[in-house]
């Protein structure tokens, strides 16, 4: 609910802007920090929420971001046109007091309350264990926001890099889309109708790809999928200057929002998978700090070769290319990754037990009282089939 407010805040107030920095101050880093609360509470809402069907909650959850780039493609033309950049900005902090109500709308899952154990303490021991009991938790509320014991784990160090590089190159072509098209010859309209048919596919493949995540053929091999759309996706983005023609760049959006919809349906799905549902919270916020300095170097990189060269094609060869180089880091060291997980369970149950080493009498002792049991319950299975039987037993 602040997430939204700061939202509404940071468009209304730029309305009132007259330069590039006011812009910054207000869109960027109010509406930055706004957008941030609404991501990271939506998603840790969802991993507590939803356990066997939580793929499909995240690619439900996941396709409200088409549907409004779907549509505010086209309405952002029409506001501009009839009310100018600033009254477009007020009817935009307008739509983001939603999240407010989004916001109000969620419930946290609080666990049942334990009973005290009735104990009685010493009035002078209460102050010093409550000074404790507080410094523990403020130890514990630190730890949990930046946790830097995730770079222990190979999982997650695997799963950041593959998608610090997916993050470089996921933005820039949809910045320039636009601009590449007109430069093809392309209408404005008609250029920004491309970003529409992107969302517009986007909407549709995120809640499919959750779907199929679901299944159980694919939910344990989840991270073997997620590889797969990123390869899909940079190849879409190698063939794009291949596309010269308007149906041509239409059938390139279809696949842009096939390939980019898939990712983002299991980019945080995937990182649930590894991490689990009590220590996701702490570790997407840790993943989505590291990745504002790929997003934030992204667009001005794929700008940059354009100015050079004065082409747009370079720009959607660079990002393809290292789209596509971390698709394929990701399938192979998961690869390696759960090969040394069945490696290291192997030898796990394989470790002999350290107490039937040392006292192996206390072994040949359980196996005589396991043989014990079987021969009593053989018993009495025999006397429940034939009661006669038992009836003889108590007689002699």
């Amino acid at each position: 609910m602040v997430g939204g407010l700061m939202c509404a805040v940071s468009m209304v107030t730029a309305s009132f802007g007259s330069s590039i920095v006011y812009l910054y101050l207000s869109i960027g880093i109010i509406g930055g920090c706004g957008l941030c609360f609404n991501l990271n509470a939506s998603l840790t809402i969802i991993s507590k929420y939803f356990l066997t069907k939580r793929p499909l909650a995240n690619g439900l959850a996941m396709a409200g971001s088409p549907v409004f780039l779907c549509v505010l493609a086209p309405v952002n033309q029409f506001l501009l046109g009839q009310f100018g950049w600033r009254g477009s900005l007020l009817i935009l902090g307008g739509v983001m007091l939603n999240s407010c109500v989004a916001g109000a709308l969620m419930r946290p899952i609080t666990p049942p309350p334990v009973p005290s154990s009735g104990a009685p303490t010493k009035n002078g021991d209460q102050p010093d264990k409550r000074n404790t009991k507080m410094k523990q938790r403020c130890m514990k509320k630190a730890t949990k926001f930046v946790d830097l014991t995730f770079f222990n784990d190979r999982g997650f160090v695997i799963y950041l890099i593959g998608n610090v590089m997916y993050i470089f190159g996921a933005y820039a072509p949809i910045v320039f889309l636009s601009a590449y098209a007109i430069s093809q010859g392309v209408e404005e309209y008609s250029a920004a109708y491309l970003l529409s048919i992107m969302g517009f596919v986007d909407m549709f493949v995120r809640p499919g790809t959750g779907l199929l995540a679901n299944s159980k053929w694919i939910r344990a091999r989840v991270q073997y999928l997620f590889s797969f759309a990123m390869i899909f996706n940079g190849t879409c983005h190698l063939l794009c200057p291949l596309m010269k023609s308007y149906p041509l760049l239409v059938a390139y959006a279809v696949f842009f929002g096939m390939g980019f919809g898939m990712v983002f349906a299991l980019i945080f799905e995937c990182l649930m998978d590894l991490m689990g549902n009590q220590r996701f919270p702490s570790a997407v916020g840790l993943v989505t700090i590291i990745e504002c300095f790929p997003m934030l170097l992204g667009p001005p990189a794929a700008g940059f070769l354009v100015d050079i060269f004065g082409d747009y094609k370079y720009l959607f060869f660079m990002c393809g290319g290292v789209i596509v180089t971390g698709g394929l880091f990701l399938f192979i060291m998961n690869m390696y990754n759960y090969h040394m997980l069945e490696k290291e369970n192997l030898g796990k149950t394989r470790k002999p037990n350290p107490t039937s080493l040392e006292n192996p009498d206390g072994a040949n002792n359980s196996e005589e009282q396991m043989e014990l049991n079987e021969t009593k319950g053989t018993e009495t299975n025999t006397a429940r089939e034939d009661p006669g039987l038992e009836r003889d037993k108590e007689t002699i």
